[in-house]
Protein backbone atom coordinates (compact mmCIF):
# COMPACT_ATOMS: atom_id res chain seq x y z
CA UNK A 1 0.00 0.00 0.00
CA UNK A 2 1.22 3.74 -0.72
CA UNK A 3 1.77 5.69 1.87
CA UNK A 4 -1.03 7.87 2.40
CA UNK A 5 -0.27 12.03 2.91
CA UNK A 6 -2.52 12.74 6.33
CA UNK A 7 -1.17 16.51 6.13
CA UNK A 8 -2.45 17.10 2.42
CA UNK A 9 -5.56 19.96 3.53
CA UNK A 10 -7.49 17.79 0.44
CA UNK A 11 -7.80 15.24 3.40
CA UNK A 12 -9.47 17.08 5.90
CA UNK A 13 -13.09 16.94 6.64
CA UNK A 14 -13.45 20.67 5.99
CA UNK A 15 -12.76 19.93 2.21
CA UNK A 16 -16.04 17.56 2.17
CA UNK A 17 -19.45 19.09 1.33
CA UNK A 18 -21.12 18.24 4.66
CA UNK A 19 -25.05 18.34 4.60
CA UNK A 20 -26.87 20.45 7.67
CA UNK A 21 -26.63 19.94 10.30
CA UNK A 22 -23.80 17.76 9.91
CA UNK A 23 -20.66 20.24 10.58
CA UNK A 24 -16.84 19.34 11.09
CA UNK A 25 -15.69 19.06 14.75
CA UNK A 26 -11.83 19.25 14.23
CA UNK A 27 -11.07 16.57 12.17
CA UNK A 28 -14.12 14.52 12.64
CA UNK A 29 -17.74 15.26 11.68
CA UNK A 30 -20.52 16.51 14.26
CA UNK A 31 -23.40 16.70 14.74
CA UNK A 32 -26.03 18.38 17.28
CA UNK A 33 -30.14 16.85 17.36
CA UNK A 34 -32.46 17.70 20.36
CA UNK A 35 -31.22 15.65 23.27
CA UNK A 36 -27.93 14.30 22.30
CA UNK A 37 -25.10 14.39 20.38
CA UNK A 38 -23.30 12.64 17.82
CA UNK A 39 -19.59 12.23 16.71
CA UNK A 40 -18.68 10.41 13.49
CA UNK A 41 -14.60 10.07 13.95
CA UNK A 42 -12.12 9.72 10.83
CA UNK A 43 -8.44 8.17 10.39
CA UNK A 44 -6.86 11.60 11.35
CA UNK A 45 -5.57 13.40 14.32
CA UNK A 46 -4.08 9.89 15.66
CA UNK A 47 -0.53 8.70 16.57
CA UNK A 48 -1.21 5.22 14.41
CA UNK A 49 1.13 4.34 11.57
CA UNK A 50 1.59 2.16 8.78
CA UNK A 51 -1.93 0.64 7.43
CA UNK A 52 -3.52 2.14 10.56
CA UNK A 53 -2.59 5.71 10.02
CA UNK A 54 -3.15 8.00 12.00
CA UNK A 55 -6.86 7.33 14.50
CA UNK A 56 -6.96 3.70 14.29
CA UNK A 57 -9.67 3.09 17.35
CA UNK A 58 -10.04 -0.74 16.49
CA UNK A 59 -8.36 -3.25 19.33
CA UNK A 60 -9.09 -6.18 17.10
CA UNK A 61 -6.78 -4.58 14.48
CA UNK A 62 -2.64 -5.66 14.34
CA UNK A 63 -1.91 -2.50 15.31
CA UNK A 64 0.53 -1.39 18.36
CA UNK A 65 -2.14 -1.41 21.94
CA UNK A 66 -0.32 1.77 22.86
CA UNK A 67 -1.23 3.24 20.37
CA UNK A 68 -4.60 2.28 19.75
CA UNK A 69 -5.12 3.63 24.26
CA UNK A 70 -3.45 7.14 23.21
CA UNK A 71 -5.62 7.53 19.90
CA UNK A 72 -9.19 6.57 22.72
CA UNK A 73 -7.68 9.28 25.22
CA UNK A 74 -7.86 11.49 22.47
CA UNK A 75 -11.14 10.83 21.36
CA UNK A 76 -12.46 11.46 24.85
CA UNK A 77 -10.83 14.58 25.04
CA UNK A 78 -12.33 15.33 21.82
CA UNK A 79 -15.80 14.79 23.76
CA UNK A 80 -14.90 16.19 26.90
CA UNK A 81 -15.65 13.18 28.71
CA UNK A 82 -13.54 10.89 30.82
CA UNK A 83 -11.54 7.52 29.12
CA UNK A 84 -13.25 5.22 31.81
CA UNK A 85 -16.90 6.86 30.38
CA UNK A 86 -16.34 6.01 26.82
CA UNK A 87 -18.07 2.55 26.64
CA UNK A 88 -17.91 0.04 24.05
CA UNK A 89 -19.45 -4.02 23.11
CA UNK A 90 -18.23 -6.55 21.32
CA UNK A 91 -19.49 -6.48 17.72
CA UNK A 92 -20.32 -10.12 16.28
CA UNK A 93 -22.77 -8.73 13.47
CA UNK A 94 -25.92 -9.50 15.45
CA UNK A 95 -29.12 -7.45 16.47
CA UNK A 96 -28.73 -6.98 19.97
CA UNK A 97 -28.71 -3.39 21.63
CA UNK A 98 -27.32 -3.72 25.40
CA UNK A 99 -29.26 -1.24 27.37
CA UNK A 100 -26.46 0.27 29.81
CA UNK A 101 -27.38 1.58 32.82
CA UNK A 102 -23.93 1.49 34.62
CA UNK A 103 -20.53 1.69 33.77
CA UNK A 104 -19.59 -1.86 32.16
CA UNK A 105 -16.79 -4.45 34.06
CA UNK A 106 -16.61 -6.63 30.64
CA UNK A 107 -17.26 -6.78 27.14
CA UNK A 108 -20.80 -7.59 25.61
CA UNK A 109 -21.26 -8.98 22.97
CA UNK A 110 -24.00 -6.88 20.99
CA UNK A 111 -24.03 -4.76 18.07
CA UNK A 112 -26.26 -2.14 20.18
CA UNK A 113 -25.76 0.20 23.08
CA UNK A 114 -28.34 2.61 24.12
CA UNK A 115 -28.84 4.23 27.46
CA UNK A 116 -30.35 7.08 29.42
CA UNK A 117 -27.46 8.14 31.80
CA UNK A 118 -25.54 11.48 30.99
CA UNK A 119 -21.81 11.79 30.96
CA UNK A 120 -21.31 8.32 29.32
CA UNK A 121 -20.46 8.10 25.19
CA UNK A 122 -21.24 5.21 23.45
CA UNK A 123 -19.49 3.88 20.97
CA UNK A 124 -19.45 2.08 17.68
CA UNK A 125 -16.48 0.43 15.78
CA UNK A 126 -16.73 0.89 11.88
CA UNK A 127 -14.63 0.33 8.76
CA UNK A 128 -17.41 0.12 6.35
CA UNK A 129 -20.21 -0.55 8.13
CA UNK A 130 -22.68 2.34 9.32
CA UNK A 131 -22.21 3.71 13.12
CA UNK A 132 -26.11 4.94 13.34
CA UNK A 133 -26.55 7.46 15.90
CA UNK A 134 -30.09 7.28 17.49
CA UNK A 135 -31.42 10.38 19.55
CA UNK A 136 -34.70 9.99 21.99
CA UNK A 137 -36.08 12.24 24.30
CA UNK A 138 -34.69 11.16 27.27
CA UNK A 139 -32.27 8.04 25.65
CA UNK A 140 -29.40 7.67 23.07
CA UNK A 141 -28.22 4.63 21.16
CA UNK A 142 -25.56 3.55 18.88
CA UNK A 143 -25.61 0.51 16.03
CA UNK A 144 -23.27 -1.33 14.30
CA UNK A 145 -25.20 -2.29 11.14
CA UNK A 146 -23.65 -3.78 8.39
CA UNK A 147 -25.56 -5.92 6.11
CA UNK A 148 -27.09 -8.74 8.48
CA UNK A 149 -27.62 -6.46 11.25
CA UNK A 150 -29.50 -4.62 9.05
CA UNK A 151 -31.30 -7.51 7.44
CA UNK A 152 -32.15 -9.11 10.82
CA UNK A 153 -33.16 -5.90 12.53
CA UNK A 154 -30.36 -4.01 14.67
CA UNK A 155 -32.06 -1.02 13.35
CA UNK A 156 -35.49 -2.26 15.04
CA UNK A 157 -33.68 -2.93 18.17
CA UNK A 158 -32.46 0.13 18.71
CA UNK A 159 -35.30 1.65 18.30
CA UNK A 160 -37.24 -0.30 20.82
CA UNK A 161 -34.39 -0.18 23.00
CA UNK A 162 -35.21 3.77 23.60
CA UNK A 163 -38.42 3.91 23.22
CA UNK A 164 -39.51 7.06 20.99
CA UNK A 165 -36.36 8.06 19.10
CA UNK A 166 -37.23 11.45 17.05
CA UNK A 167 -33.74 11.52 15.09
CA UNK A 168 -31.33 9.27 13.70
CA UNK A 169 -27.56 10.34 12.38
CA UNK A 170 -26.13 7.61 9.90
CA UNK A 171 -22.54 8.31 9.52
CA UNK A 172 -19.95 7.09 6.77
CA UNK A 173 -19.71 3.95 5.56
CA UNK A 174 -20.03 1.74 2.12
CA UNK A 175 -22.10 3.53 -0.18
CA UNK A 176 -24.53 1.58 -3.01
CA UNK A 177 -22.11 3.05 -5.45
CA UNK A 178 -19.01 0.58 -4.26
CA UNK A 179 -21.00 -1.84 -2.65
CA UNK A 180 -20.90 -5.04 -4.54
CA UNK A 181 -22.66 -7.80 -3.15
CA UNK A 182 -23.02 -11.36 -3.74
CA UNK A 183 -25.59 -13.52 -3.98
CA UNK A 184 -26.16 -14.23 -0.16
CA UNK A 185 -26.37 -10.34 0.02
CA UNK A 186 -29.56 -9.88 -3.15
CA UNK A 187 -31.13 -12.23 -1.24
CA UNK A 188 -31.64 -11.03 2.37
CA UNK A 189 -32.72 -7.64 0.98
CA UNK A 190 -34.67 -9.36 -2.27
CA UNK A 191 -32.26 -6.83 -4.59
CA UNK A 192 -31.23 -8.08 -7.87
CA UNK A 193 -28.22 -5.77 -8.97
CA UNK A 194 -24.30 -5.57 -8.93
CA UNK A 195 -24.60 -3.18 -5.88
CA UNK A 196 -26.84 -2.91 -2.50
CA UNK A 197 -27.10 0.54 -1.09
CA UNK A 198 -27.04 -0.14 2.72
CA UNK A 199 -27.21 3.74 3.20
CA UNK A 200 -30.97 4.00 1.80
CA UNK A 201 -32.00 0.19 3.22
CA UNK A 202 -31.35 1.91 6.51
CA UNK A 203 -33.20 5.52 5.57
CA UNK A 204 -36.30 3.13 4.56
CA UNK A 205 -35.82 1.22 8.33
CA UNK A 206 -35.68 3.86 10.10
CA UNK A 207 -38.57 6.03 8.76
CA UNK A 208 -41.03 2.43 8.88
CA UNK A 209 -39.42 2.18 12.48
CA UNK A 210 -41.36 5.27 13.08
CA UNK A 211 -38.22 7.87 13.41
CA UNK A 212 -39.20 11.18 11.67
CA UNK A 213 -35.61 12.95 11.73
CA UNK A 214 -33.04 11.23 9.25
CA UNK A 215 -29.84 12.56 8.53
CA UNK A 216 -27.05 10.66 6.53
CA UNK A 217 -23.62 12.52 6.21
CA UNK A 218 -23.47 10.77 2.84
CA UNK A 219 -19.94 9.52 3.09
CA UNK A 220 -18.97 6.25 1.43
CA UNK A 221 -15.61 4.95 2.79
CA UNK A 222 -14.81 3.02 0.05
CA UNK A 223 -14.80 5.92 -2.39
CA UNK A 224 -13.71 8.90 0.00
CA UNK A 225 -10.04 10.17 -0.28
CA UNK A 226 -7.86 6.69 1.50
CA UNK A 227 -6.69 9.87 3.82
CA UNK A 228 -9.79 9.93 5.10
CA UNK A 229 -11.41 7.01 6.31
CA UNK A 230 -10.17 3.39 6.89
CA UNK A 231 -11.85 0.68 4.68
CA UNK A 232 -12.24 -2.60 4.85
CA UNK A 233 -12.80 -3.77 1.42
CA UNK A 234 -11.04 -0.84 0.03
CA UNK A 235 -8.01 -1.69 2.18
CA UNK A 236 -7.66 -5.67 1.82
CA UNK A 237 -8.68 -6.20 5.25
CA UNK A 238 -5.82 -4.23 6.84
CA UNK A 239 -6.74 -1.59 7.86
CA UNK A 240 -7.52 0.64 11.24
CA UNK A 241 -11.19 1.58 12.78
CA UNK A 242 -13.21 4.72 12.71
CA UNK A 243 -15.92 5.26 15.37
CA UNK A 244 -19.50 6.91 15.56
CA UNK A 245 -20.09 8.02 18.87
CA UNK A 246 -23.06 9.29 21.10
CA UNK A 247 -24.22 10.95 24.13
CA UNK A 248 -26.74 12.80 25.88
CA UNK A 249 -26.59 16.58 25.68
Amino acid sequence: MRPIDLHSSANTISAVQLPAPFAPIGDHIGIALPGGRALFTTRRGGVSTGPYASLNLGRSTDDEPAAIDENRRRLAAAIDISLDDLVQVRQVHGVHVERIEQRPQERIEADGQATTLRGMALLAITADCLPIALVGPGAVAILHAGWRGLANGVIEEGVKAIGAPFAAAIGPGAGGCCYEVGDEVRAAFGASGRTVDLKAIARERLAAAGVAEIHDTGLCTICSHPGLFFSHRRDGGITGRQAGVVWRS
